[in-house]
């Protein structure tokens, strides 16, 4: 799995997650202060769009995942 796919995956979570526990009409929901982290996801990834700058990117990278550019590199498609 690349770096990319991984961090889709994440903030998808993360987006249906915060949903899932800050509207009231959720049998999971806690408080509706939660809809800030999914506006807190949203925004990084509208800033990523333009910057190519993501932490949890970065971080990935940093522990060996690769990227799909990488990917590609290796197996001939580039």
């Amino acid at each position: 799995m690349t770096v990319e796919r991984i961090v889709r995956i994440v903030a998808g979570f993360f987006v249906l997650l915060s949903l899932s526990l800050g509207v009231e009409a959720s049998p999971i929901f806690h408080h509706p202060y939660w809809l800030f982290f999914t506006v807190f996801v949203g925004l990084n990834l509208f800033q990523s769009g333009f910057t190519t700058l993501c932490p949890l990117a970065s971080i990935l990278e940093k522990v060996g995942v690769k990227t799909e550019a990488a990917c590609a590199t290796e197996t001939g498609k580039a």
